[in-house]
């Protein structure tokens, strides 16, 4: 490779079929590899013959790393970051190494592959013309239903990691928090032997692992379906007549106030047609 460049290479998520020809021949001619955890990584390269040194690149060290990575950017070599599974810097190390050289003006090229987000999005049936990634919730539940407040609100499809210890209490708090009836879709060990996805109504969902424990074991994509956009009520004819009449002799929070106390409507809903109407 003549340029130095930084890869960022997906790998499997599971199926070593996965793996792209792209992927195993630029693991092949870079002049290192960056890997989150190299002796997990060993393994991937020997089933493709890929003899590259390896370094460690992880959450620990990675602010170190980058600067070493760097320097030898610099002096020509060819780097490749490849995290444990799929796509690097999806709820994976590697911002920093990307950030650090891209200040530097250093290329940086990504290699696509698996990722398991994507693959669940991909066959969950639920709208991804919009989405919403989280990652991992908090590991305690208060966190875990405080930001669950947050996203249960959204009206697009979002969704979270989560791990076999913790599944059933992420469940339980999204029954609390969500409702029983939200609609969600649980992808299990994506591409791998016992890959599943299951879904229903988070009660539903919930009553499936309680009742089969080899559910709860693996890594989980939790998909869930955005909130039922809420319809704004019109204001009638005769109230946004009253309300253009009352901006002329008051400011437009006054105004909205006094017909919401005479009408009915919502204060926050006056107020913004009357700013439509100024």
């Amino acid at each position: 490779m003549s340029e130095s460049t930084l890869f960022v290479v997906s790998t499997p998520i599971g199926n070593l079929e996965d793996m792209t020809p792209r992927a195993i021949e630029v693991l092949k001619q870079v002049s290192v590899i960056a890997a989150e955890d190299t002796r997990h990584s060993r393994k991937l390269l020997n089933h493709f013959g890929i003899e590259t040194p390896m370094i460690p690149c992880h959450e620990h060290n990675e602010r170190h790393q980058a600067e070493v990575l760097l320097a030898r950017l610099q002096q020509g070599d060819s780097v490749a970051l490849i995290s444990d599974a799929g796509t690097p810097l999806i709820s994976d190390p590697g911002f920093v190494l990307v950030r650090t050289v891209r200040e530097q003006g250093v290329k940086v090229v990504p290699v696509p592959g698996a990722c398991a987000l994507v693959a669940a999005l991909s066959v969950s049936g639920l709208p991804t013309d919009r989405f919403y990634f989280e990652g991992f919730l908090p590991a305690k539940s208060s966190g875990r239903k405080k930001k669950l407040e947050s996203l249960g609100v959204m009206t697009n499809t979002w969704a979270v990691y989560e791990s076999t210890h913790r599944i059933l209490d992420s469940l339980a708090d999204f029954r609390e928090v969500l409702g029983a009836d939200r609609y969600i879709v649980l992808a299990r060990e994506m591409t791998k032997t016992f890959e599943t996805v299951i879904a229903g109504t988070v009660e539903e969902v919930e009553k499936i692992l309680q009742e089969d424990s080899n559910q709860c074991r693996g890594e989980f994509v939790v998909l869930v379906e955005g909130a039922a956009v809420q319809e704004e009520e019109t204001v009638d004819p005769d109230t946004a007549k009253l309300l253009k009449r009352l901006l002329q002799e008051l400011p437009a929070k006054k105004a909205a106030a006094v017909i919401a106390d005479v009408s009915g409507y919502r204060k926050k809903q006056l107020y913004d047609l009357s700013l439509t109407m100024k």
